[in-house]
């Protein structure tokens, strides 16, 4: 008999053929799934950490009284404060949807039209935002928190499809990937932002013209680049009982989401110290620019050219600090981070005001800092969730990661409330890294991967 040399007949060969078409398909949803990061991370630069902080405080401050308030739904808010309390009313408008779409994407499979519906109702939130202005303050606090709670749903679905994506041992290169692609489109933005904001008398603009051009556009950017990840990404078929619509079942799957996190109270503590640190991380991104504006007294021009370094260098942070976790372990590496982290907002505290060269120091310091801790943190939690469970659970990551960042924004704004300094209100921030340091450390996440029943990578 002679010997068969087709590949039918050679399973090795029909096995390999296999695992490269798995492997060129999870390729292609990766670079598909980095798009996301490049779409929606223009919000985050521009809108939120540059534009809207210094031009919402402008717009209710021509609203307020002669005592400096403002008062939506009759309550008396120092303007200065405005916008950090709108913050917090959009987590906690978050609070309430992120969970139920997660559930409801476990339950049904169907991430990718969720993600869609999400990821176009911040964009049109955030492009209507061009028709702020005079003293519009209660329209820019409401447009505010749809187009944040918008992001962090969508942020709830785009997550979970990274254990769906990437192998335990990719998974710290393809989150960094992630948020380098997201820093890579902030810096993009801006540097047309700083063109337009800069020249805008040479296009025929008033100021306050190209600010709300500059937001309005973020959130163009964001519909256009959403297109990507939602034609490449793709649905995982589920299992689900006859006779339940995926509502009603999301909300009983979220109540047994709750109850069965308790069997994984390693995973548990992981996700309460990036609650804490994380909550720091979120308050300085996005009260940074009022900072710089109010207590620093510095151009709206250099709050976008230290913003773009921020961006630039949270490229090389993020996939540098991926470097040293294949080295060191995502733990170790997020830890140095933190401190990091406490050490930077010490220093602005101290920083002069009217000195930008200053503020472009603190700018690189959190530009180093910033994505790499962001997107460990993603990577090391993706290796604490049951197979099966990663959209219900990368939802109580999302309550982590914006849904309960509420508290510092409020902290911060009433630290400024009752102090009229935004010194005291940035050192009050310190706090949430030191204490987040101390938990994580706690954590022993090789127990934890194992807990969940998951490999455990050579580094972790």
């Amino acid at each position: 008999m002679s010997a068969q040399t087709t590949d039918e007949a050679d399973p090795g060969a029909e096995g390999g053929r296999a695992a490269a078409t798995a492997a060129a398909g999870r390729k292609r949803e990766q670079r598909g799934w980095y798009f996301y990061d490049f779409a929606v991370s223009v919000y985050s630069a521009s809108v939120l950490t540059v534009f809207l902080g210094p031009y919402l405080t402008s717009v209710a401050k021509a609203a307020a009284d002669a005592e400096g308030f403002v008062h939506p739904l009759g309550i008396p808010v120092r303007a200065g404060s405005f916008f950090a309390y709108s913050v917090s009313a959009s987590v906690l408008l978050a609070v309430v949807l992120m969970p139920l779409a997660g559930a409801v994407a476990d339950r049904t499979g169907r991430k990718k039209p969720l993600l869609a519906v999400a990821a176009y109702t911040g964009a049109a939130a955030t492009a209507a935002m061009f028709f702020l202005g005079g003293e519009r303050y209660l329209l820019g606090g409401l447009l505010l928190v749809v187009a944040n709670a918008s992001l962090s749903v969508s942020m709830v679905l785009y997550n979970a499809y990274l254990p769906q994506i990437a192998t335990p041992d990719e998974r710290d290169t393809v989150s960094s990937r992630g948020w380098a692609f997201g820093y890579t489109a902030g810096s993009v933005m801006l540097v047309v932002n700083l063109v337009l904001y800069q020249g805008h008398e040479s296009f025929g603009l008033t100021e306050g013209e190209a600010v709300r051009i500059c937001l309005a556009s973020a959130g163009l950017w964001w519909g256009a680049f959403a297109l990507i990840p939602l034609r490449r990404l793709r649905d995982r078929a589920v299992v689900r009982e006859a006779g339940k619509g995926p509502a009603v079942s999301g909300w009983k799957q979220l109540v047994a989401t709750l109850k069965d996190m308790r069997r994984y109270p390693l995973t548990l503590s992981f996700l309460l110290a990036y609650l804490i640190y994380n909550d720091g991380v979120q308050t300085v991104i996005s009260q940074a620019s009022i900072y710089g504006s109010e207590e620093l007294e510095l151009e709206q021009s250099t709050l976008i050219g230290a913003v773009l370094l921020v961006q630039v260098l949270a490229v090389a942070g993020a996939l540098g600090m991926g470097r040293l976790a294949r080295i060191f372990g995502a733990k170790r590496t997020i830890l140095g981070s933190l401190a990091a982290w406490a050490v930077t907002l010490a220093v602005g505290y101290f920083l002069p005001a009217r000195t930008p060269v200053w503020f472009f120091a603190l700018a690189a310091m959190i530009g180093l800092v910033l994505g790499g801790s962001q997107a460990l943190s993603r990577s090391l939690f993706s290796h604490l969730v049951p197979a099966g469970k990663e959209a219900e659970y990368f939802s109580a990551y999302e309550l982590s990661d914006r849904g309960l960042s509420w508290v510092g924004p409020l902290v911060f704004g009433l630290t400024y409330q009752v102090t009229g300094s935004y010194r005291d209100a940035i050192i009050s921030l310190v706090v949430f890294f030191a204490l987040g340091f101390v938990l994580l450390a706690r954590v022993p996440v090789r127990r934890a991967v194992e807990a969940a029943g998951n490999p455990v990578p050579e580094r972790i």
